[in-house]
């Protein structure tokens, strides 16, 4: 219990640490461990998912909501083989599963998160592609998908960046193929997102130290 509670304090970036990542329904209600096999490995991958990615959201959006990120391979075994909306052993190496390199050899992390200052407009018709196309145009991901609640979506940090899109919202779908140019050009996604708050546009106190 003490190393796990050692790992969840240990700081990803200037807004998260590891215990943002590490909560999971199924571990809480089937009574599972959600501990990496290699912690260091873990921590890596989660720092460059949350710098790269999230840490850009929050200065932008303000608060975002993490709905689910790191899985344990048991975790995800479990829940891949009783229906419980996790992906296979192959497809989550590298993906949830942070600790581990995907079937290239890459290493990645993913989280699927809710933005609360779109979920709203979201939720009273906005586009999910508003939103989409304004990740694809300013965050260096590998893997976007979208979900029908609250347009959480899933979003991926991977060694060498696939720029896939996806979504669930409305049937499955691809918005963006790998090694394809986007369907809309710039000009057409920027006026999608122009109402959108300044990229890293909110002036956080910058903590001292190594995060500057």
């Amino acid at each position: 219990m003490r190393s796990l509670e050692r790992l969840g304090r240990v700081r990803l970036s200037p807004y998260f640490y590891m215990r943002d990542f590490l909560y999971t329904e199924i571990g809480s209600f089937y009574g599972m461990p959600n501990i990496p096999e290699y912690p260091d490995k873990a921590i890596w991958t989660g720092t460059r998912l949350c710098l790269e990615l999230l840490d850009p959201m929050v200065e932008t959006f303000g608060s975002i909501h993490v709905r689910s990120s790191y899985r344990s391979r048991d975790i995800n075994r479990f829940g891949n083989e009783n229906g419980l909306n996790c992906g296979n052993d192959s497809l989550s190496r590298g993906n949830h599963v942070w600790d581990m390199q995907d079937d290239q050899g890459m290493r990645g992390a993913t989280a699927c998160v809710v933005v609360p200052w779109f979920a709203d407009q979201f939720e009273n018709g906005r586009d999910w592609r508003d939103l989409a196309w304004w990740l694809h145009d300013h965050l260096p991901y590998s893997d976007i998908v979208f979900f029908t609640h609250l347009a959480a979506f899933n979003i991926r940090w991977r060694e060498v960046p696939r720029k896939r899109i996806a979504s669930w919202i409305g049937g499955n779908k691809v918005l963006k193929r790998i090694g394809e140019e986007p369907a809309e050009p710039l000009a057409t996604r920027r006026s999608r997102y122009a109402d959108f708050p300044p990229f890293r546009g909110i002036a956080m106190p910058r903590p001292p130290g190594r995060w500057r």
